[in-house]
């Protein structure tokens, strides 16, 4: 405050709140003011935040399984469609995707059936593990949901996508076991190498619907993995497509 000429009283008037209130973060470095409050005090003071109150700065950095989620979403449908093209254009090794339906793939990815016909050219691995349309759980998802886009629809909309592909090397596809189905359904994995795109479904909501988190791996043990582990055991019991 010395260095900007100011008073606690001038930079309270500046911040918009009382004289006492600047005196007590004076007086209390383990009072962290307001995120506002904070960024408008650095604004008339000159200074960086980190500089006043380093422990708010210390606690926003992101530690352990946390520096695992690039980007969270409280809709998958507010994920950009640039983040799942360039996704799955970027991947080289494996391109897993593992939502019951997987049906807004071809809409939401531009040429996605050429990006995928290239991939596997390539020698990247693709897999699709998808509900089984005639399945038990998809019948009652059907209801849950109540939709005119039935999931049954939906999974048969990317069947016929994926035979319109041909038969390519490298492109596998697989429905869930029966008693793997609830848990499939209940959460979507979709992996590009070390990055992955993972939706929970929430309750009566379609899969547009419910949040997204972008992770990306930062070794075993973490968030990526335990996603990996997850969406490989479902593929290991999935059954092949006729």
């Amino acid at each position: 405050m010395e260095s900007a000429g100011l008073s606690p009283r001038r930079l309270a008037l500046k911040v918009g709140v009382s004289g006492k209130t600047v005196e007590r973060w004076v007086s209390d470095a383990d009072l962290i003011p307001h995120p506002r409050n904070r960024e408008d005090t650095c604004r008339a003071l000159g200074v960086d935040e980190e500089m006043i109150w380093p422990k708010a700065v210390k606690e926003r950095i992101k530690t352990g399984g946390d520096r695992e989620i690039l980007h969270s979403y409280p809709y998958r449908s507010a994920c950009p469609s640039s983040v799942w093209a360039d996704l799955t254009s970027e991947a080289a090794e494996d391109l897993f995707f593992a939502g019951y339906t997987n049906y807004f793939l071809w809409t939401q990815v531009p040429d996605f059936a050429g990006i995928l016909r290239r991939k596997v050219q390539q020698g990247c691995r693709v897999r699709f593990l998808l509900g089984n349309p005639d399945g038990e759980v998809t019948r009652l998802r059907e209801e849950i949901e109540g939709v005119t886009l039935t999931v049954s629809t939906r999974i048969r909309m990317t069947l016929e996508g994926l035979e319109r592909l041909g038969d390519q090397e490298g492109l596998e596809t697989r429905f869930s076991a029966a008693e793997d189905a609830m848990n499939h359904v209940s959460l979507s994995v979709f992996r590009f190498d070390s990055e992955a795109l993972v939706t929970p479904h929430l309750a009566r909501l379609v899969g547009h619907d419910s949040p997204l988190l972008h992770l990306r791996s930062m070794g075993p043990g973490g968030m990526f993995a335990r996603f990996h582990e997850h969406s490989e055991e479902l593929w290991s019991r999935g059954v092949s497509v006729a």
